[in-house]
């Protein structure tokens, strides 16, 4: 069912990271390009901030496509190790989470304690809205700004907001849910980002959930990995929830940025 699509996208090499847009907008088979010894190095001081250098680079993104019933989303390795591990440890320093009231999640019409950290970021004046609270977004941190330009140079896709969820370790997780506000923008898919540890995201159909389930569906399993992009497009959040599930044997934290557009003509509703 899974299968690898590659695409080719034209990129400058940045000492921030990742940068460049398609060259098409098509699908083929394909493997990454090789780089000679000289350019590999460069690169690699590039990203470590030790060379600055405007030359373009093409270099084939390979993702991985899963499909079921329903389900479509598309998965790659966007940032090398070297700019996952920076973007870790300046997410670290940067992000602010949510405390009190706005640190809860409202279930059968009672407000429980999230069992992760969260933080909002996005354009002025957005907000957005679920499980009975209404989160208003910061504005951008540098390197959400960074980490949100490079996912629109790889995908074409725009995102004016950010759901930021901190995982301390495997004990720490977010039950099944489905991203489907009506505040977010149907034609643009919503980017999940993963830094730190590796973590299962499981989806299981609708018609499939509980006991008395009325179908029997299999549910779809994504280990997403530390530097990873996984975009689910439509009608995944139609069909399928999703989950992170408790995982005792997950020691250290992992980050998620769930970037995501949302309607601005919402941004003042009470």
């Amino acid at each position: 069912m899974d299968r690898f699509v590659t695409r080719t996208q034209k990129r400058k090499v940045d000492p921030t990271g990742v940068k460049g847009k398609d060259a098409g907008s098509g699908s083929g088979q394909g493997e990454r390009n090789t780089e000679d010894e000289g350019g590999l190095e460069k690169r690699l001081q590039s990203c470590s901030g030790l060379v600055e250098d405007d030359t373009e680079v093409t270099k084939p993104l390979p993702w991985k496509k899963i499909e079921a019933e329903g389900l479509d989303c598309d998965y790659t390795l966007l940032f090398n190790r070297l700019q996952a591990d920076s973007h870790f440890q300046q997410l670290e320093k940067e992000v602010e989470y949510l405390s009190g009231d706005l640190a809860k999640v409202q279930v059968f019409g009672k407000f429980h304690n999230i069992p992760r950290k969260q933080a909002t970021y996005g354009d002025p004046g957005l907000n957005y809205s679920f499980s009975g609270v209404k989160l208003m977004a910061r504005p951008w941190t540098p390197v959400l700004e960074i980490i949100r330009d490079q996912i629109t140079e790889a995908t074409g896709h725009t995102f004016n907001f950010v759901l930021v969820n901190r995982y301390k370790d495997g004990n720490d997780h977010i039950g099944e849910h489905q991203d489907d506000e009506r505040e977010l923008d149907p034609a643009c898919p919503i980017a999940a980002v993963s830094f730190g540890a590796v973590r299962d995201l499981v989806f299981r159909h609708q018609e499939a959930r509980g006991k008395n389930a009325a179908r029997k569906i299999e549910p779809v399993k994504v280990a997403l990995q530390h530097g990873s992009l996984l975009l689910m497009n439509w009608p995944t959040n139609v069909n399928w929830y999703h989950s992170l599930p408790v995982r005792k044997k997950v020691l250290t934290p992992r980050i998620s940025l769930t970037f995501r557009r949302v309607i601005k003509r919402y941004k003042t509703q009470k």
